[in-house]
């Protein structure tokens, strides 16, 4: 059994290189497509620096692992987040759904947004007599948009009673559906797919998630009708359609669950992102595949109040050229954030300060997010979300 174990992993962890590996020769595939899909979501993974692949326990599962949609404690669960990002200027939203199918099985769903609203359309703002006419002016918003469904199950030939304890490999599935348009002017639809997988072994947990396994495309439609007459005025060239590919990632992590004492619990966690569609600027990097580590660390007293911090996005940044120096020295920097968390018997609130890009021109963002759980599933202990399948009655 465990050898069937061992080659079941060792194929999951290759299969990303084997999908990359067409697409890296392909000088036209852009490197960072479908990015508003990499911000995260939930409060708590953002504070967390978005270290939570094998600790999540709730709804946003759906997006970071949907094997751990298993972990969930209700039947029903349902949160929302909203956060305002580049000084209010774009707006990013989330709103996530899960539900127990039976004992070992959870779907779930999401919609995630990221847009700009209210943009003027200043095309027609010169009339045909060369005045200004600011009631020529239209509006319209940019917006990218993710819908998510998601299935996790347990594998009971894998897992056996261990799974029922709380322990054992969960696997999870979710299919996506991206649309992305920028008013009338152009507009696309995309597919993808990850898969993942989680393990629980006594207080330690480690996760597995392989982001858009199926190489996700959008495919981009253009107005050229919409954007002729500016262009040829400009002398600019009208946009053609296109196929915009987003290459598969691989996100590895590990958790440790620590009890200080009967009121005040510590957990640890680190994430290391793996992408395979060349150099980027990470901690370990090469034309095969990139590396880049995240941390993330939770305090709680008595499971009710949570402090959050975690530090990510490591990048090696060049000295400014200051006056007729110029200098080439460059410096590690690295992105920190933290927040907090409450949590009453229906209702989680969280709170994170984070930041998108970790650069000056991006101030930090306050964001919340709301949990809302319904009907506690029987068999479930809260303390320490071990499962326990509930006995058989006894025919009388």
């Amino acid at each position: 059994m465990k050898n069937k174990v061992f080659h079941l992993l060792i194929g999951v962890l290759f299969i990303p290189l084997f999908l990359s590996a067409p697409q890296a020769q392909a000088q036209e595939t852009p490197k960072y497509s479908n990015e508003f899909l990499a911000i995260g979501v939930g409060a708590r993974a953002l504070a967390m620096s978005n270290a939570v692949t094998a600790i999540t326990d709730d709804v946003t599962a759906v997006y970071w692992n949907p094997a751990a949609l298993t972990d969930i404690e209700h039947r029903y669960q349902f949160s929302f987040q909203h956060a305002a990002y580049f000084a209010g200027v774009a707006n990013y939203d989330y709103i996530g759904a899960a539900m127990a199918v039976d004992t070992d099985s959870h779907i779930g769903l999401a919609m995630i947004r990221l847009g700009i609203d209210d943009i003027p359309d200043t095309r027609l703002l010169f009339d045909s007599n060369g005045r200004i006419n600011y009631d020529n002016i239209n509006f319209f918003s940019a917006a990218d948009m993710a819908f998510v469904f998601s299935y996790a199950r347990g594998v009971s030939f894998i897992s056996g009673d261990n799974f029922a304890e709380g322990g054992g490999l969960t696997f999870g599935v979710s299919i996506k559906v991206v649309r992305r348009k920028v008013g009338d002017f152009a507009h696309a639809w995309g597919f993808g797919a990850d898969i993942s997988t989680k393990y629980r072994y006594n207080d330690w947990d480690f996760g597995l998630m392989l982001r858009d396994i199926t190489t996700t495309f959008n495919a981009w439609t253009i107005n050229s009708e919409e954007l002729r007459e500016v262009f040829n005025q400009t002398n600019n060239e009208i946009p053609s359609n296109s196929l915009e590919l987003t290459l598969p990632k691989m996100i590895a992590g590990a958790a440790r669950k620590f009890q200080i004492n009967k009121k005040i619990g510590a957990l640890a966690s680190a994430d290391v992102v793996f992408t395979f569609d060349g150099r980027r600027n990470t901690v370990v990097k090469s034309r095969a595949v990139s590396i880049d580590p995240q941390m993330g660390f939770e305090f709680d007293y008595e499971k009710k109040y949570y402090l959050r911090m975690g530090i990510g996005n490591f990048q090696r940044v060049k000295e400014f050229t200051t006056g007729d120096v110029t200098s080439d020295e460059t410096f590690w920097s690295f992105q920190p954030n933290m927040g907090v968390g409450l949590k009453l018997e229906d209702f989680t609130i969280d709170y994170a300060l984070t930041d998108i890009g970790n650069v000056a021109e991006s101030p930090y963002s306050h964001v919340f997010s709301i949990t809302y759980s319904l009907e506690k599933l029987p068999g479930i202990y809260a303390k320490d979300k071990r499962r326990i399948k509930p006995r058989k009655e006894k025919d009388e």
